[in-house]
């Protein structure tokens, strides 16, 4: 009996069709000879099943070429003398087009790394660029000094580069941050001698917002009280305990101020208060969406959405947690209808699909061999199994 790839004889002799000819590969002598051609026929599915897999593993980047590599070749080493059923030599074509592949998979990545190389080299100069910056400019003294730290924590990440390179780069960032920390020592001395200069402009504050904090002209006095804190961020510091001094007193004449206006704005401080309320009406509905029909609890989700939207203004104090609220409960949705599609998705994938049938034939073939006490069979029917399982991604 025969087919396309293969024919079993009189005698139970196995070959297959090659363009070299018939090969013969075994002997078949368990059953008909249309179970013999099947039983190859799997064999050859396997083979291909292997090539199918490295190419897909090597297409969606999950593949290592240099395992690739060497898996076609032990392949190609053994299809030869293979005991299989089917079209060997289109079998070698797509082994000869993998191993091309690989190659130049290989051939992309090794220019990744170069790439990659060059990159660091590159983010390491415009570290050193931007260090030389704030050293020759840089007059923000605080802001400056921890930008210069985190560039030496942004330096340990960027690996990549040859010693030699990297002693040049970093030489240069030594440099300029040595000349920041001089320029900001020469700052703060002159700055000592102003400080005099300092303690009377901040009394002169005080005294503008100690006059202000009677003031019932709610917007106009806020903005002023808002221009003298700028002037007071502005003027340089006097000695320490003159400074906490003045900040004592010119901090309690602003909070005279905002407590008295905190007082008019109480009504307005309720209606937000029961926007507060109504918000979180919606947020405990929303939250408690039957998930059981994902796609339902969305449709209802947009209609509490839409309310939620809709009502006003709530407590400063309280909003960004009444919203991180709605948004959990969104998220909750959401994530009930992305499972539902991943599901749908997976289920539907006919690659899986073939490849959990075989497993479960091989399975059932391992039940039988069990019963059959046959040690042989069982090691083999449990090779297998663990062979197709390995092949389902999990």
């Amino acid at each position: 009996m025969g087919s396309e790839w293969g024919r079993i004889d009189a005698d139970g002799t196995v070959y297959v069709k090659t363009p070299d000819g018939e090969r013969e590969i075994g002997s078949w002598q368990a059953g008909d000879a249309e179970a013999g051609l099947a039983f190859y026929e799997r064999r050859y599915e396997d083979l291909e099943t292997e090539v199918i897999l490295l190419e897909k593993r090597l297409e969606s980047g999950a593949g290592d070429p240099t395992s690739t590599r060497a898996h076609v070749a032990e392949m190609e080493q053994r299809l030869p003398t293979v005991a299989a059923i089917g079209d060997l030599a289109a079998l070698a074509a797509r082994l000869d087009a993998l191993l091309a592949a690989v190659e130049e998979k290989a051939g992309a990545n090794a220019a990744a790394r170069e790439k990659a190389r060059a990159d660091a080299i590159a983010a390491k100069e415009a570290l050193v660029v931007e260090a030389e910056r704030i050293a020759d400019s840089g007059t923000s003294w605080k802001a400056s000094g921890d930008r210069l730290r985190a560039i030496v924590e942004e330096w340990k990440q960027i690996k990549g580069i040859d010693r030699k390179t990297d002693d040049t780069l970093w030489k240069r960032f030594a440099a300029a941050r040595d000349a920041f920390g001089r320029r900001r020592g020469q700052h703060f001395a002159q700055l000592d001698a102003e400080r005099g200069t300092a303690k009377a402009a901040k009394e002169k504050l005080v005294v503008q917002a100690e006059e202000l904090s009677e003031s019932s002209d709610w917007k106009a006095t806020a903005a002023a009280m808002r221009d003298l804190m700028t002037e007071w961020k502005a003027t340089p510091r006097a000695a320490r305990d003159v400074e906490d001094a003045l900040w004592a007193r010119f901090r309690a004449a602003q909070d005279a101020f905002f407590a008295r206006r905190s007082g008019v704005f109480a009504e307005r401080d309720a209606e937000q208060v029961e926007n507060q309320k109504r918000k979180e009406a919606i947020i405990a509905q929303a939250a408690a969406l039957d998930l059981s029909d994902p796609k339902a609890a969305q449709a209802v989700l947009r209609d509490l959405q839409a309310r939620f939207d809709e009502i006003g203004h709530v407590p400063r104090d309280v909003m960004r947690r009444v919203d991180d609220q709605m948004r959990a409960a969104e998220q909750r949705v959401r994530d009930a209808v992305d499972a539902e599609w991943r599901q749908s998705s997976t289920e539907s994938n006919p690659f899986l699909t073939a490849l959990r049938e075989r497993l479960a034939e091989a399975e059932a073939k391992l039940e039988r061999a069990r019963k059959s006490g046959d040690a042989g069979r069982i090691a083999k029917a449990e090779a297998e199994v663990e062979q197709r399982r390995s092949l389902i991604p999990t």
